[in-house]
């Protein structure tokens, strides 16, 4: 039996073992399985890979993206320039790491597009923030990073000193953190949403729940919003070919 997994923690808000268990299923794939492996610790990681021979795969969601890379024998190229990485295959005791992230977020956000769409602010500094910086630098596309003052990893601004003026300039926003995640449905980043309008799109990489405060907060002043749905299943997908070699 070929066995994939996620790791990450802790994985209570995950959907990627519905989604590849209900693959398998629905495309006959009778010899494979997808496991959470909730590992409190990152230096549990190299006991998990030694203890289950028989994994091939594994998917890696906060707060390891980074962390993880240690671990790795090697790390793509894109994935070494996001210094993050979300996929990790393993093949005859290597371990090669990727993102899919960015190939998620790049197919999902640029059809929403338009001509006015000239700035982002990106909420949030951490490994999901830097696969939305790779794709914002691949298309010309100006940002600002927005971080707490007490966060480890800073940003270009803190979320106190979004005024109207710069939300007039900006009016992409991606929210690149969790808040707001199941179950933390009550939350939402601290941006003036008074300012929004018809003018701008809010991206929030969170899928679940479906529809975020920052979303229904954006939807409510006529912004464009999205959630991070259709990107899981592109990266999701992406994962797959990987794990089967269909992506060098």
């Amino acid at each position: 039996m070929r066995k994939f997994g996620l790791i990450g923690f802790p994985l209570g808000h995950s959907f990627s073992k519905i989604f590849f268990n209900n693959k398998f299923k629905e495309e006959g794939i009778e010899d494979a399985s997808f496991e959470l492996f909730p590992i409190e610790n990152i230096h549990l990681f190299p006991q998990l890979i030694k203890n289950d021979s028989s994994l091939e795969g594994l998917a890696v969601t906060k707060p390891y993206k980074e962390s993880v890379m240690p671990y790795l024998s090697e790390i793509d190229d894109a994935a070494t320039q996001i210094k993050a990485v979300n996929c990790i295959v393993i093949d005859k005791g290597n371990l090669i790491g990727h993102n899919t992230d960015v190939i998620g977020f790049e197919l999902s956000f640029l059809p929403l597009l338009k001509s006015h769409h000239q700035k982002a602010l990106i909420l949030g500094t951490g490994g999901a923030s830097k696969g939305v910086q790779y794709v914002l630098r691949k298309i010309g596309m100006d940002f600002l990073l927005v971080s707490r003052p007490t966060s480890n990893q800073k940003g270009d601004i803190v979320y106190g000193s979004i005024n109207n003026a710069m939300m007039n300039e900006y009016t992409v926003i991606i929210n690149a953190t969790s808040s707001g995640m199941s179950p933390e449905e009550n939350d939402c980043p601290e941006i003036p949403y008074e300012c929004l309008g018809p003018q701008h799109l809010l991206y929030d990489l969170i899928y679940k729940p479906a529809e975020t405060l920052f979303m229904k907060r954006g939807s409510a002043n006529g912004a464009t919003v999205k959630n991070g749905h259709e990107m899981f299943l592109i990266q999701a997908e992406a994962n797959w070919k990987y794990w089967n070699k269909l992506i060098k």
